[in-house]
């Protein structure tokens, strides 16, 4: 093994996310000396990428080389580890599209990334280009270690696993660690003190222990404390991040279930048929669910990063804050045998038992030198599987029809997803993926395209 890392970033002209996951990878001592390659199809926004990684580096004293490409192959040419982070289609057009056919027909959107007819749409957009970054791995960096950060993440890892079976992989998010931070808050228990078993699917994982850690070491069930405070209104407390996005479906799903779950509001209230309802406003002012909410945040994002960066750039100096992503964890566990607990996207490999075997779960993983290794979690609650079994369906028919490249399975996909099944009857269904379709064409591979040609026996 060489004396430092290189970490392939693809998708680097994002560059606010760019700059928190390289940020803290140079604050790492073991890491500080990096060869980061920044690769993005994009010169304009790589370029930018590139001022802000090497503003870090001068701030930080860091010795580490930033290297920027635009051709994909050679920037994964030797890489230890490869993040990838990308949105395929962009904004504009594919996230509008995503948003505004589904409302034509009366079926209302608040991220549209991961399940729902948006998620099924990005998932057949991403994963062939991520099986391109598979297939060029293979050939210039066939050991490295995929970060994969990309939406719709359990469709995404669980076609990568299909295909690709040799490729080590872990799909991330931030969403569990996020959310003990959340409930730490509302119940005024420092996080650090609390405790806690977490499994599931990525966005529907839940927290079977939630507990706070006493200074006699025994520990203490906070799941009442939960409870009692979302009786008596003091939790949840407002959003600091987003005042639009209330916990409170969250906090209603484990009134219901009994646990907690790991994504947020916005998000949960697309994966289930409860709370998003054509004709029932009561419903959505009750939750205060922020419908439209992923298109207002690309607006917001690149309004705050204009600002930002002529900051940045008039200062000619930034100095990261550590951010709470898993990926300079990863990648300083295995490159110095350093161990670590995260939280990560992998295969179902015996890992929950009452789950279907290879589907995408998320559990977590213990890190070092031997790479990512997922802990079994085993049989979850009866009702906790059955609300991920519905978001498990729908993302094995988008992942089969990657694989058999069969464009039935696409509508067979949305009739599954629960809050489309809700709105929508199967004439509705049917026509709404034609759009999709149609619109989307050339994001899409060329077998799921609405004038595909006939497929050859």
């Amino acid at each position: 093994m060489s004396q430092t890392p290189k970490i392939t970033f693809i998708g680097a002209g994002s560059t606010v996310f760019m700059r928190n996951i390289v940020g803290d990878i140079l604050q790492r001592p073991d890491l500080s000396n990096a060869h980061v390659a920044l690769m993005d199809i994009d010169d304009g926004r790589l370029a930018e990428s590139q001022t802000v990684a090497q503003m870090m580096v001068k701030t930080l004293g860091s010795g580490a080389e930033i290297t920027t490409h635009t051709n994909q192959r050679e920037a994964l040419d030797g890489a230890h580890f490869v993040i990838v982070a990308f949105q395929i289609g962009g904004y504009d057009p594919c996230t509008i599209t995503d948003f505004e056919i589904p409302k034509k027909f009366g079926l209302r959107q608040t991220i549209a990334d991961t399940l729902g007819i948006g998620g099924i749409m990005r998932g057949l957009r991403t994963v062939p280009h991520l099986w391109a970054i598979c297939d060029d791995m293979l050939e210039v960096c066939p050991d490295a270690t995929l970060l994969q950060y990309v939406n719709p993440m359990a469709i995404n890892t669980w076609a990568i696993a299909q295909k690709f079976p040799t490729i080590k992989q872990v799909g991330l998010c931030h969403s569990v660690q996020g959310t003990v931070a959340e409930l730490a808050r509302d119940i005024d228990i420092d996080k650090n003190d609390i405790r806690y078993e977490c499994a599931g699917i990525n966005h529907i994982a839940f927290f079977t222990k939630f507990e706070q850690q006493m200074l006699d070491g025994s520990r203490r069930d906070l799941y009442p404390d939960l409870h009692a405070a979302y009786a008596n209104g003091t939790a949840p407390k407002p959003n600091q991040h987003n005042p639009r996005c209330p916990n409170i479906v969250r906090y209603e799903m484990m009134k219901r279930l009994g646990y907690f779950v790991t994504e947020s509001s916005e998000h949960f209230s697309e994966y289930t048929p409860w709370f998003i309802k054509e004709g029932r406003e009561d419903l959505i002012q009750k939750f205060q669910i922020p419908l439209d909410e992923y298109p207002v945040r690309c607006i917001e994002q690149v309004a705050n990063w204009d600002k930002e960066r002529i900051e940045m750039l008039e200062e000619g100096s930034w100095t990261p804050s550590e951010s709470h992503e898993y990926a300079s964890e990863i990648v300083n566990s295995i490159w110095t045998g350093a161990p670590s607990v995260i939280h990560g996207n992998v295969p179902n490999n015996g890992l929950i038992d009452n789950l279907p075997q290879g589907a995408a779960v998320e559990v977590a993983c213990l890190v070092d030198g031997n790479g990512v290794q997922p802990t079994k979690a085993g049989r979850l609650p009866a009702q906790l599987a059955a609300v991920m079994q519905s978001n498990v369906t729908v993302q094995g028919l988008v992942v089969e029809a990657l694989m058999t490249e069969n464009p039935e399975l696409i509508y067979h996909a949305a009739m599954m997803d629960p809050h489309t099944a809700a709105e929508l009857d199967l004439d509705q269904i049917w026509q709404l993926v034609d759009e999709l379709r149609m619109a989307h064409d050339n994001w899409l591979p060329a077998w799921a395209r609405m004038n595909a040609p006939a497929k050859v026996a």
